[in-house]
């Protein structure tokens, strides 16, 4: 019986994977003033011992305004930097899992509530709120307050944040950058036609309106070690009729290729309260499909995969070399080591955790 595909290691840009699942950004809401704190310790920590082949760091600000909520983690100075320090020693001395960060700005969809307390915008003016950037004044959602579209001054803000950002990053010896390109945020606010009705040279054309979000990527991968790989995440589709697609994404993909890009991520949405999205199990597995029918760097899908022959499926035939977890893992934080066993692979585990092994299993685990 051959061995799975999803247990295959892959290399991503220089950086070796164990395998070929990784640990999607997702966000806690539970920092302090873009602080780390001890939630990020244990919550990291223990998906560190997951098994999966890469830990991604949640959205990370790279300026105070570029949170979603006050309460994000941010990259942007050095009580920060020594905040996310703290928490990478503690969860490296237990594992050596590799760990990569996602970089963003929210952009208009910035100073909201924590998703909890109702996660509703909070305007300028008010506790905990602050005035929102976009490449339009153009708010997300009725009864939003407008963000005021960033000149040429403040482009080169946001773009520096992102170089000092992904510098602190390797020197806290992160092994790989994503930049968040997606989920209507301010890279992917830049693409889309709904969002972006710039008449410079930043909006209009498919071209002007990739302008800011490759010259951001092209100022972190000069920033980050050459050695590093440096990865996007993008919505591969706004599902809205007249809005992004992934006709222009594939032409995005290709572009950030040609410029050194190691992977791409490819979800969907969140750009238009209008969008209209089908969910189910896989339902974004076609847009990762169609991207790399289009490219040769790494392609990861994700979005409602939670099951281990349908994760199998989508990297053993061939419709992406990666796939995501995020829900699913924090549901099931062991799920690479089920995985493992249905599949008949194995996955490393820590040595103190190695009398769990099932006796009907005996190599499913070796020890790291």
């Amino acid at each position: 019986m051959p061995a799975p595909k999803l247990f295959e290691p892959l290399t991503v840009g220089g950086l070796q994977l164990a395998n070929r699942i990784v640990i999607a950004p997702m966000c806690q809401y539970s920092a302090i003033d873009g602080g780390m704190t001890d939630w990020h310790l244990i919550h990291l920590g223990q998906l560190a011992l997951s098994g999966a082949a890469l830990l991604t760091i949640e959205a990370t600000a790279v300026v105070p305004e570029g949170r979603i909520t006050h309460a994000d983690v941010g990259l942007w100075d050095d009580p920060t930097e020594a905040a996310m320090a703290r928490v990478l020693d503690g969860v490296r001395r237990w594992s050596d899992m590799p760990i990569a960060i996602q970089l963003a700005h929210a952009g208009r969809k910035a100073s909201c509530e924590v998703p909890w307390l109702g996660g509703a915008q909070i305007a300028p003016g008010q506790a905990h709120g602050w005035q929102t950037v976009a490449p339009s004044p153009l708010a997300f959602a009725p009864g939003d307050h407008p963000p005021q579209a960033l000149d040429k001054d403040g482009l080169a803000r946001v773009r520096d944040g992102f170089v000092a950002a992904a510098r602190r990053a390797a020197r806290l010896g992160i092994d790989a950058v994503q930049i968040h390109a997606a989920h209507g945020y301010l890279l992917h606010e830049f693409l889309s036609p709904l969002s972006n009705r710039r008449d410079d040279e930043y909006g209009g054309s498919l071209e002007n309106r990739m302008r800011f979000p490759l010259e951001v990527f092209d100022a972190v991968r000069a920033a980050f070690p050459v050695e590093r790989p440096v990865t996007v995440r993008v919505s591969g589709t706004d599902w809205v009729a007249g809005g992004w697609d992934i006709e222009q994404t594939i032409v995005f993909a290709r572009a950030l290729e040609a410029r050194g890009c190691a992977s791409i991520h490819v979800s969907s949405g969140g750009l238009d309260p209008a969008q209209s999205i089908p969910v189910g199990p896989s339902y974004q597995v076609p847009l990762a499909r169609a991207v790399k029918a289009h490219i040769d760097m790494p392609v990861i899908a994700v979005g409602m995969i939670t099951g281990y022959d349908q994760a199998e499926a989508i990297v053993g035939t061939g419709e992406a070399d990666l796939i995501a977890l995020a829900r699913g893992i924090i549901y099931d934080p062991r799920w690479p080591w089920h995985a493992a066993a249905h599949l008949g692979a194995t996955v490393s585990v820590p040595p103190q955790y190695l009398r769990s092994q099932p006796a009907l299993f005996p190599k499913l685990f070796r020890a790291e």
